[in-house]
């Protein structure tokens, strides 16, 4: 591989060591770990302030196990009779190294760095306590020795771990000491000048090394597949995760319209003990079951016939029933009814044991293939016209090779006659309640748009692999016309890799109408699309077009495990309920201080606060948010911006996303995107940190937001009422401690300072305390009623004996003011009190100096019987 200077960056490490034992160099130990095998090694850090590059050794980098990417980089060298002279040579590119002090106290990631067979210090130049005992100044210096050599050169594309906390200035011409976070690093000479060159020649080091970026396309490749940002918590595929995708795209075969892959077991030679005896004695416990309950056993027998006649099993041929190579293995089976659809499934139970040896625990997980509930959500509510689609039994259209099936072998009764004796039979698809099935059927999924790229349409091959939840599909577009070419595109698409789309739902009309009725859900099958209203559905536990809740009454006890098991029923993916699940979150927090059991009954001080959360519950089934973030009309979208507000106080913290569109014609629409918000740690903390923390949560919110909406996004703006998180951001020349510093450098790292913005704490959304209770709202809005309509609309006389003057009331409730609810503000709402006489002060101004006569038409009513 070729560099091309002119448009090669150069960056630059140097260092100047004098003396083999007569000169320190800021050299400090640490532990050094890799985030892909998790290993750790103790080795000496030697710090570089004038590299602009990262290096560690080449022993080091097999000691972690960390691969790394191969590459070439210019290495120079700087010397008396070769400066500038340049050298290609091979290396490797690592990015997922992190480093802390030998305390352990936190990793810090390091940014990129690149692998070089040594690094170029003496072990005579590391400091050590007997260096230090010699200049009492440096008393309170530690320097830790460990059995190493220096692994690691850390330049200035890491300068965070280089920043001074402490300085110890020399005297006497001795070295001086720089605390950092990785701990003290000494620098400077320990001998006299007398006695520098005394008994042997002194050597003398200056070192240049330089790392020249290849073309503008290889560094974009290398951004790509390796992000540098310090904290990319991005999870990463484990060890047998990738096993597991080896063994699956080894073993995938696509015949006779489906794909087969193979079981991705742990050990591809593995023995099982013949476990028909458990199978038998399950099969006679579900006998007795099907015996008692005719209805259960009609529908477990149609069930079984089902898969039978499908394909999806068989019978085992007689000359195959004797097969003693331990390859085969016997699953159980039992009987499951969905709670609402009351359909049965019959579901395998891999997790059965024999001689503590199950299925599921031969057989890898595999990666999550599955794109995030979140995401599909989102994707889900950006077009007015939605869609929605299942995959007709998604696990059973991915086939298992003749090799493995015979691990898959049930019992069961032929033809579903209880009185005939059992016989063998086998899947030959993949089950539902193996560990691997998941992934599987989502590689499966996956590997039919890809296998068709360039030949698929290109919104068919995007909704696959951006709009399924697992064998759920969720779409929403612009136009119908879009709509019904993407779902002729869809259907052909999956079909092609086995995978039937079934049970579609629309509110368009014009869409179900395109559709075969065989294929649209229950409900829909024989609705008149002429006149017919179409029915509520539901996408992904959460209803639509508009977004409500519906949360049953739960008797459950007063104890720790009541108040977990309500809040956890609680469906709520995008935190639309955060304000109202968050009291129910610190009650739990409270109840863990006081160290309660999880079945004992709390005290009479809580419970009150646990009846009013119940009671506040029940209104949620009022409460509705639009699934579409487009109005009706809308057009199309110009710009768009995400606006994040983060808030926290002593006991939680969070933030409250909104997206804001503007059309082509300037109109603007804003919407509630996603709330978050977060119970703080047991362990006091101070409301700066707090507020700090949660302006990493907006921050990781944006980078989710951006990375899974597909509308257009220019600009993200962030909100918070802390000035003190916004010096924090804004200093350029401050040194924070460990938290902080690790928090503005993730900040930072993902937004600029002028995208973050003041907000007063009264118009913060994400500040749960301005928000009123229902009582007290009630309460409040009254009192506006009443100070609004009481407000004259006729001349007023200074004569008592004159007729009271007109006012709105009087025209709307036959009185001067309406009768007021009991709701009693209490001290959450006096910020509130406050704004409101505010408000109704700064009206009185301005009527006084309105040049306006007073009009019948200025009246307010808010609702008559509140």
């Amino acid at each position: 591989m070729s560099v091309v200077p002119g448009s090669a960056k150069q960056e630059v490490c140097g260092y100047t060591g004098a003396g083999e034992t007569d000169c320190l160099l800021p050299v400090v130990p640490v532990k050094v770990k890799s985030r892909n095998s998790g290993r750790s090694i103790e080795t000496y850090a030697f710090m570089d302030p004038r590299s602009t590059a990262t290096f560690c050794t080449a022993d080091l980098r097999k000691k972690l196990n960390e691969k790394g990417k191969l590459t070439r980089i210019s290495l120079s060298t700087m010397g008396e009779n070769n400066a500038g002279e340049q050298k290609l040579i091979t290396s490797y590119l690592l990015t997922d190294l992190e480093v802390c002090n030998l305390e352990g106290e936190e990793y810090l990631q390091l940014l990129k760095g690149f692998t070089h067979s040594n690094i170029p210090v003496q072990r005579e130049n590391i400091p050590s306590q007997q260096h230090l005992q010699k200049w009492s100044y440096l008393s309170d210096v530690n320097s830790p020795h460990i059995n190493a050599n220096v692994g690691l050169l850390i330049g200035a594309n890491n300068s965070k771990l280089m920043e001074p906390w402490h300085v110890i200035n020399s005297q006497e011409e001795g070295p001086y000491a720089v605390k950092t976070v990785l701990g003290w690093m000494v620098c400077g000479p320990v001998t006299n000048e007398n006695t520098l060159f005394r008994g042997k020649t002194a050597h003398y080091g200056v070192n240049r090394v330089a790392v020249e970026e290849v073309e503008q396309l290889l560094i974009q490749q290398y951004n790509k597949d390796f992000p540098e940002r310090l904290y990319d918590d991005k999870e990463e595929m484990s060890q047998e995760d990738k096993l597991f995708m080896q063994s699956v795209q080894k073993t995938t075969k696509f015949t006779d319209g489906h794909y087969c892959v193979g079981l991705p077991l742990r050990d591809k030679d593995v023995k099982m003990a013949n476990n028909r005896c458990v199978a038998e004695q399950r099969a006679a416990a579900l006998k007795r079951k099907l015996m008692k309950n005719k209805e259960f056993l009609e529908d477990y027998r149609r069930f079984m016939d089902s898969i039978l006649e499908k394909g999806y099993a068989m019978e085992v041929p007689q000359d195959q029933l004797s097969r003693d190579d331990n390859r085969v293995w016997y699953v159980p089976h039992h009987g499951v009814y969905h709670p609402k659809k009351k359909k049965i499934r019959v579901v395998f139970d891999c997790n059965a044991t024999f001689q503590d040896v199950s299925l599921n625990g031969q057989l890898m997980q595999g990666p999550d293939l599955t794109n995030t509930l979140i995401g599909a959500l989102m994707r889900f509510r950006e077009e007015p016209i939605a869609m929605m689609a299942d995959i007709e039994s998604m696990f059973y259209q991915v086939r298992v090779p003749g090799t493995d099936a015979d691990l898959l072998r049930f019992l069961w009764w032929p033809n579903g006659d209880l009185s005939a004796p059992v016989k063998d039979y086998r899947m030959v698809v993949h089950l539902f309640g193996a560990t691997s099935s998941p992934s599987v059927a989502s590689y499966a999924l996956r590997r039919t748009a890809e296998d068709r790229r360039g030949t698929a349409a290109p919104e068919a091959m995007e909704t696959v692999l951006r709009n399924f939840y697992v064998d759920y599909c969720l779409k929403s577009v612009a136009t119908e016309e879009e709509a019904v070419a993407l779902v002729k595109s869809l259907r052909y698409l999956c079909a092609e890799g086995g995978f039937s789309l079934t049970k579609w739902v629309s509110n368009s009309r014009r869409v179900l109408s395109s559709i075969p009725a065989e294929l649209r859900a229950t409900e829909l099958k024989d609705l008149d699309l002429a006149q017919d209203d179409l029915p509520t559905e539901r996408a992904l536990g959460v209803q639509w077009c508009t977004f409500t809740y519906r949360i049953k009454s739960q008797d459950k006890p007063k104890t720790r495990r009541g108040i977990l098991s309500v809040v956890n029923s609680t469906y709520d993916p995008l935190g639309f309920l955060v304000p109202l699940i968050l009291p129910a979150k610190l009650l739990m927090r409270d109840l863990c201080k006081e160290k309660l059991g999880w079945d004992e009954d709390f005290s009479d001080s809580r419970t009150e606060r646990w009846y009013k959360w119940l009671e506040d519950l029940t209104l949620v089934s009022g409460f509705s948010i639009s699934r579409c973030v487009k109005p009706k009309n809308f057009g199309t979208t110009k710009v768009a911006r995400l606006h994040h507000f983060s808030d926290a106080s002593e006991v939680a913290y969070g933030t409250a996303s909104y997206l804001v569109l503007e059309n082509d014609k300037g109109r603007i629409h804003c919407s509630l995107a996603m709330g978050k918000s977060r119970v703080s740690l047991l362990k006091q903390i101070t409301v700066p940190r707090l507020e700090l923390t949660a302006a990493v949560v907006a921050v990781k919110v944006d980078r989710m937001l951006q990375e899974e909406m597909q509308i257009p996004l220019q600009q993200s703006i962030f909100w918070t009422d802390s000035t003190t998180v916004l010096k924090y951001i804004d200093s350029e020349t401050a040194r924070y401690k460990t938290f902080v510093a690790n928090r503005i450098t993730l900040i930072r790292e993902a937004t600029k300072p002028s995208q973050w913005r003041y907000v007063r704490t009264s118009q913060n959304p994400a500040d749960k305390e301005q928000t009123l209770t229902d009582d007290s709202l009630q309460t409040f809005l009254c009192e506006v009623e009443s100070i609004i309509n009481g407000r004259p609309i006729t001349s007023v006389s200074d004569d008592p004996c004159d007729i009271e003057p007109l006012t709105p009331n009087h025209l709307l409730l036959m009185k001067t003011q309406p009768n007021m609810p009991p709701g009693i503000f209490n001290k959450d709402d006096l910020y509130a009190r406050k704004r409101w006489r505010q408000w109704n002060c700064e009206g009185e101004v301005a009527d006084k100096n309105s040049t306006l006569e007073r009009s019948v038409q200025k009246l307010c009513l808010l609702q008559e019987a509140m």
